[in-house]
């Protein structure tokens, strides 16, 4: 990709009405199929591993190090690729080759992963190599696509319709993902009798839907490229570095955002499917209403985060958020150690997470708009915009906090003896893909298993996936009410003095 300035370059305007309404149209249809490839990678991998292989404590070790070791590899990639995005020149822009790079292998290396018929030690090679593998070829895609939205608006309100509505979409895809996924890899809906061959199938369309859905935004979008009309600057660690550090919003938006980050993703990281499996049964389409039902109240804030920022402000809208999720935290503790083990309990604890999302979620995109906002802060303050790099943030802290998730998760695992249950159920699981067994008698054998486990290692799980997430989410709110400066107010000062430099 060439690095000079002789690509000619299109001026548009990104807040005019026809391309404004274009693009908030085709731009968030465009994550749709990469969220789900990214909720079945990063959710369901470990349950994948745990259900369909057979693995000693000192293997699981060595998979949660390969998984630490390659996001926070990840993590630290993102802001390299996103200086390599700033510095790419094509006639197709900064963005788009990537995004369309990006798409394709990952969905490969996806499918790949899903699909491997290895077991002990020479699965964990296997898999070493194939989640690093992954962790490159997702950054191209994810780096690129986040990047683009500083270059489809300037004004407040309209990057909050774009953030807003994208994440909207991202949420569906994810949502599909997460209620589809377990629903037919475990239980009577399961796909081809086995989990193996369930999630085998399932990788494979989730791999051909990806690629489709990003046409609408390499096809549909047009993005603001007035910044290629620079010649392109080397690729420079040193100046990652001091984007980042020099700004002293992101520096503290790096740490609030980890933290949150951190409590969001523990349910959902695993330790809440074997939850719910071990308290309720085997049953995937359980998981599934769990999930759906826990996640489907961020609608609300995906449709209507924009009309909620005109009328309150961001830190008086997190304090309400923080009360809101505190109260799911509750109901979901009372579910598990107040009420017996039954349908009344699995609701009250569904419940508890569906109010405990909803206020993780308008974190969430708080944390999104805040760290975008420091794109005109450091052009402000140092001349330049730096978005590549500022963007690439929002996934590096993703992935730096999904790391330190999956110690928590596994920590958790082998502090209950969750795997003395798994292995069994991989084993039966692994039986009948080869057809040893019935899946009458797998699901049979399956039941036996879930009934010897003890009522103290599933109260273990519960506070881990409640206590936790409440402190980290406290400990950000508390952190941007006193270190954030960039209110509505200070940004919209930035925007106009920036306005009048530029006339």
């Amino acid at each position: 990709m060439s690095s000079e300035s002789k690509i000619r370059v299109e001026h548009v305007d990104v807040e005019d009405p026809k391309i404004k309404k274009k693009n908030l149209l085709f731009y968030p249809l465009g994550t749709v199929g990469r969220d789900m490839v990214y909720n079945m990678f990063t959710s369901f991998i470990y349950l994948y591993v745990l259900y369909t292989k057979e693995l000693s404590d000192s293997q699981i070790v060595a998979i949660t190090a390969i998984m630490v070791a390659a996001r926070i590899f990840d993590a630290f990639n993102d802001p390299i690729m996103g200086n390599i995005i700033e510095r790419t020149r094509t006639k197709w822009g900064k963005f788009k080759p990537w995004l369309l790079a990006g798409v394709v292998s990952t969905s490969v290396v996806l499918y790949l992963a899903f699909n491997s018929k290895l077991t002990g030690w020479s699965f964990v090679v296997f898999f070493g190599v194939i989640y690093f593998m992954y962790s490159i070829t997702y950054t191209m895609n994810d780096i690129a696509y986040w990047g683009m939205v500083p270059a489809l608006s300037r004004s407040g309100d309209s990057r909050n319709q774009f953030t807003s509505r994208t994440t909207l979409f991202a949420g569906i895809g994810g949502t599909l993902a997460g209620m589809l996924i377990p629903m037919f890899t475990a239980g009577s809906m399961q796909i081809g009798g086995n989990a193996g061959t369930a999630y085998g199938v399932i990788a494979l369309i989730i791999a051909i839907l990806a690629p489709l859905f990003i046409l609408f935004t390499l096809l549909g979008v047009r993005e603001n490229r007035d910044d290629m009309e620079k010649p392109a600057e080397k690729i420079s660690f040193k100046l990652i570095v001091n984007t980042i550090f020099g700004n002293d919003q992101l520096r503290w938006m790096v740490l609030i955002f980890l933290l949150q980050q951190v409590g969001n993703a523990v349910v959902i990281g695993g330790i809440g499917a074997n939850y719910v499996y071990f308290r309720y049964g085997y049953e995937g389409g359980l998981y599934s209403l769990f999930s759906t039902v826990g996640v489907a109240a961020t609608a609300f804030l995906m449709l209507f985060y924009p009309a909620i920022s005109r009328k309150l402000k961001r830190k008086e809208f997190m304090k309400i958020l923080c009360f809101i999720a505190a109260g799911g935290y509750l109901l979901m503790i009372l579910s598990g150690l107040v009420l017996p083990a039954n349908m009344i309990a699995f609701w009250v604890l569904t419940i508890g997470y569906m109010l405990s999302a909803f206020g993780m979620y308008g974190f969430y995109l708080i944390m999104m708009i805040s760290i975008f906002n420091t794109v005109e802060y450091n052009e402000l303050t140092k001349g330049r915009r730096d978005e590549g790099i500022i963007t690439s943030i929002r996934p590096f802290i993703t992935k730096l906090g999904s790391a330190i998730v999956v110690v928590i998760t596994s920590l958790c695992y082998l502090l209950f003896r969750v795997t003395d249950y798994t292995n069994q159920i991989a084993g039966f699981e692994q039986k009948a893909n080869q057809n040893l067994i019935t899946t009458e008698v797998k699901n049979a054998e399956i039941d036996k298993v879930i009934g010897m486990v003890e009522q103290g290692q599933t109260s273990g799980m519960l506070l881990f996936m409640t206590i936790l997430p409440l402190i980290m989410l406290l400990a950000s709110y508390f952190l941007y009410i006193r270190y954030y400066k960039l209110d509505e107010d200070r940004y919209a000062e930035i925007v106009q003095e920036l306005e009048n430099k530029r006339e």
